[in-house]
């Protein structure tokens, strides 16, 4: 371990904030121990006075030295606040020690950094975490813990459970993401270069759109780099929310948290499950009143982190919040008691896409929610008056030519394009049906839960339900506001597989996340409905095979019933105006 010492200034000063005063020092390669005899590193950026400082850990698989992410700026600008900022390499990941085995370490060693560093002779004994994407990960597997040095939490653009909202949607696997991330990126203690896959000097057989078609998906490890990937086995085995994915989710310990969590997504952020579940978890479970009266919710038009435009979007300059004024001000308040207002804040801020406007809510879902049905008509209508006599919508799904993902929720590893992004690349396909409204000739305010009922029927054993909430501009470009999966076999639960009887009309309820979103007049709403979105999921073979073993697609029948005796329909959580 050695000591350096450092004098800048960076990052904006958030309003309010701490000033940057402090002179630090980084001490390189501190060596923390774990229960298990195992030790991870860190890297801790500290004030140079004497003197014990608030600490604030962050713990990241990436690496504490990668200096092109910002990460040195970050902590540097924290340390000059008058934080003691601990950043420690995960276990098994660069200069840590144990294993490297996703998720499974990350709540018990959690625990035991967030006690070493409250024992410091830096520190005053007060702890926050932060951080992003895995980064919140293992915050949420801390808080689970209740360590008792523990003050508050900012876990942003993370899961809060692996197997629901990041390793699959509504069953479906997550396998863009997945692959890129934990094959392409993530297999090994170092990261992986993507641009061995990517790259213009990429091998053909190697290319993602290649590797991407391989069946079964079990090989898919060893087709990248000649060997296993053991998560990547042990993820695609264990299909279901079984035993292995319940030991590492945090919804199952929401009761144990007992201190306040800030929360932070974007509305195209392949996490914004995991945002919106801990905030609402923890509201309603958190162990003390403390937790669930102070834990907060920020959501913005935005992918995995602020910005101002997305997809083929600008949403305008109030939409890019800068995250460091958040974490500033959420540390500020609750590690030195500054009074700036947290408390006082409307605990959910929210980004209403249409009309490009922040609100603040009382809570989510939003208060005085109308839950409003949009029914899907016969001849490709949609209403809110449900449809009378029969009706029904047919296409044909083939594996072999699924649906390209366009636009949606993704992430980083992914070499798709995600966010608003207009439809019109999809246009003409016949694996696709589509329901749209008249024109609007008032606003639609919706903010809150989507849901889409579905009836529907398909000749074989399993298949995807794949569902697009689209608004559709008076120049005819057309933008996936939410968007939801689900494999019909997880349809009673995703603990809880059974494959279907062929030919057997059954009822669906798509969980389409969420959104914020005026529908303006002029505009019209519109419902895409398909069997695949590829390669953001895998293809459903439609066979009924466990995931990862099928190597034979078959075509499958589909058909969307929209009638008087089974009316299908989208579900909007209506709103309040601007």
């Amino acid at each position: 371990m050695f000591t350096s010492l450092v004098l800048v200034t960076t990052m904006l000063l958030a309003q309010g904030a701490s000033p940057f005063t402090e002179r630090i020092l980084i001490d390189h390669h501190k060596a923390i121990p774990m229960r298990d005899g195992v030790t991870v590193y860190a890297d801790v950026y500290r004030p140079s006075r004497e003197g014990r400082f608030p600490a604030i850990v962050v713990r990241t698989p990436y690496g504490v030295q990668r200096e092109a992410t910002g990460v040195h700026d970050r902590m540097i600008s924290l340390a000059r606040m008058g934080y003691a900022v601990v950043n420690v390499d995960v276990r098994g990941r660069y200069e840590s020690e144990g294993t490297w085995d996703p998720f499974r370490a990350e709540a018990k060693d959690g625990y035991d950094v967030v006690e070493w560093a409250a024992k410091q002779p830096w520190t005053n004994g007060k702890v926050a975490t932060q951080g992003g994407s895995y980064l919140g990960h293992t915050q949420w597997a801390t808080l689970g813990e209740a360590p008792p040095s523990l003050v508050a939490a900012f876990p942003a653009v993370a899961s809060t459970n692996l197997y629901a909202n990041w390793v699959t949607h509504g069953g479906a696997f997550h396998l863009a993401f997945n692959f890129g991330w934990a094959v392409v990126r993530m297999p090994f203690r170092i990261m992986q270069p993507q641009w061995y896959f990517t790259g213009p000097d990429a091998a053909p057989e190697l290319r993602y759109e290649q590797m991407l078609m391989h069946l079964p998906l079990e090989t898919m490890d060893e087709r990248a780099f000649q060997h296993p990937v053991k998560h990547w086995r042990d993820w695609v085995t264990h299909d279901s929310y079984d035993a292995y994915w319940k030991a590492v989710s945090d919804e199952e310990k929401f009761a144990k948290v007992n201190v306040p969590v800030m929360a932070q997504g974007g509305w195209f952020d392949i996490f914004l499950p995991g945002t919106i579940d801990g905030f609402v978890g923890v509201r309603k479970h958190g162990a003390n009143e403390r937790a669930r009266s102070l834990t907060r919710m920020v959501i913005g038009p935005w992918g995995h982190g602020p910005s101002r435009k997305y997809g083929d979007l600008d949403f305008g300059p109030d939409a890019d919040r800068t995250l460091f004024e958040y974490e500033t001000r959420w540390h500020d308040f609750h590690l030195k008691g500054v009074k700036n207002g947290i408390d006082t804040d409307a605990p959910v801020q929210i980004f209403y896409m249409g009309v490009n406007k922040w609100r603040g809510e009382a809570e989510w879902p939003v208060p005085g929610t109308q839950y409003t049905r949009w029914y899907l008509q016969p001849g490709g209508g949609l209403a809110p008056a449900a449809p009378a006599g029969e009706g029904s919508s047919t296409y044909r799904y083939d594996p072999n030519d699924p649906v390209p993902t366009t636009g949606g929720n993704n992430c980083c590893g992914s070499p798709t394009i995600a966010g608003p992004v207009d439809q019109k690349p999809l246009d003409g396909r016949a694996d696709i049906v589509r329901f749209t409204s008249e024109l609007l000739k008032e606003p639609v305010t919706i903010g809150g839960p989507v849901a889409m009922d579905l009836h529907a029927t398909t000749d074989g054993k399993d298949t995807d339900w794949m569902v697009k909430l689209v608004d559709v501009s008076p120049d005819g470009k057309a933008y996936p506001m939410a968007e939801g999966i689900l494999r019909a076999r997880y349809r009673d639960g995703l603990d809880k597989p059974t494959l279907l009887t062929a030919g057997q009309p059954y009822r669906y309820t798509v969980g389409m996340v969420g959104t914020a979103v005026v529908f303006l007049p002029g505009h019209r709403i519109r419902v895409d409905i398909s069997s695949s979105n590829f390669p953001q999921f895998d293809r459903n073979l439609n066979t009924g095979d466990p995931l990862g073993k099928g190597t034979q697609p078959r075509v499958a029948q589909q058909t969307i019933h929209h009638s008087a005796a089974r009316p299908s329909a989208i579900v909007l959580p209506v709103v309040r105006g601007f």
